[in-house]
């Protein structure tokens, strides 16, 4: 008996400190940090397993992390911004109105992007109508086409802090309409931090209206701006048929570099919410509204007040 006792405590005793070691592993899997998922209808749910020792690295030079929630639906379409997130498949139309004094703006927009890989390609159709001085000009405007892709990653072990930096490109053509004369260039680059569920968008752009034909033709325009986002899901705000709610806060601005206004800059805000709702099949609308209003004489001179509505249809 005596024997047998001291075989079992011996084997107890193994087993005690074998798992010791992994015991921490478990725990940090366990306690992994949440990001939303992009499929459809999804709410935030867990992001990919904890490293236990695997290596979660890929792309040029290991610089980007699997476990990252960029291109899950962490980050919130912007308003005023572009967006920088990455984007599988995505149909979006927005409207936005603004007003200073009697002339008003109205743009409708078209949006079309789709990711391969890590990389978002994307096609932006606006058509354009604008009142000033009892007269209407309207018609298409440019149309934009672009590509980002990220370049560089950070993830905690445990994903609450989430960061990822990336680059892109933007070209606007002309249409020869009354609204769209000169040919547009913007490399840009951008950044994309997850903090829990609080996130911050940051991108800059270097604008170049390509051509001498017009006033605008050779000008040049830093541009910058920021996207506050706060993701509140399902189980704490009970909204029937939503997933997520996202009150949304963005500054936009530009500062012209040459020509005969160097340094005048314009700077607006936007603030309002995007709300995510249930899935309808395999798409997921996204709805958004806010109101933009100046924040410095530059963005008064352009704009008093506006809004923007935004339809998103991820699938």
């Amino acid at each position: 008996m005596k024997v047998r006792h001291s075989i079992r405590s011996l084997i107890q005793s193994f087993r005690s400190r074998a798992w010791a070691p992994v015991l921490p592993v478990l725990a940090g899997s366990a306690l992994l940090g949440l990001s939303v998922s992009a499929q459809a209808g999804s709410a935030i749910t867990p992001a990919a397993p904890a490293d236990t020792g695997s290596d979660t690295r890929y792309g040029l030079f290991g610089l980007l992390d699997h476990r990252s929630g960029y291109g899950q639906g962490v980050f919130p379409e912007p308003f005023l911004n572009d967006d920088s997130d990455l984007e599988v498949n995505e149909l979006r139309f927005d409207w936005q109105h603004t007003s200073t004094g009697s002339a008003h703006s109205n743009v409708f927009k078209a949006e079309y992007e789709k990711g391969f890989g890590p990389v978002t390609l994307e096609v932006e159709v606006p058509y354009e109508r604008n009142f000033e001085d009892g007269k209407i000009t309207e018609g298409v405007s440019n149309i934009d086409v672009g590509a980002r892709v990220p370049v560089w990653q950070v993830v905690s072990p445990s994903g609450f802090f989430d960061n990822t930096v990336g680059v892109g490109i933007e070209l606007g053509i002309p249409t020869h309409s009354s609204v769209s004369h000169t040919t547009e260039l913007v490399p840009k680059m951008f950044d994309d931090l997850k903090i829990g569920n609080f996130t911050i968008q940051t991108i800059i752009g270097y604008s170049m209206l390509l051509g001498a034909t017009t006033l605008e033709g050779g000008t040049h325009t830093f541009e910058y701006g920021a996207t506050l986002g706060y993701t509140i899901s399902h189980k704490v705000l009970p909204i029937p048929g939503v997933q997520q709610l996202i009150p949304v806060f963005e500054v936009s601005g530009e500062t012209q570099l040459n020509k005969d206004a160097p340094g005048q800059n314009s700077l607006l805000s936007f603030a309002g919410f995007r709300v995510n709702t249930k899935a309808i099949g395999r798409v997921q609308p996204r709805l958004g509204f806010g109101v933009v209003l100046p924040l410095d004489n530059g963005g008064h001179a352009d704009t008093h007040w506006g809004l923007i509505t935004s339809l998103v249809f991820e699938y």
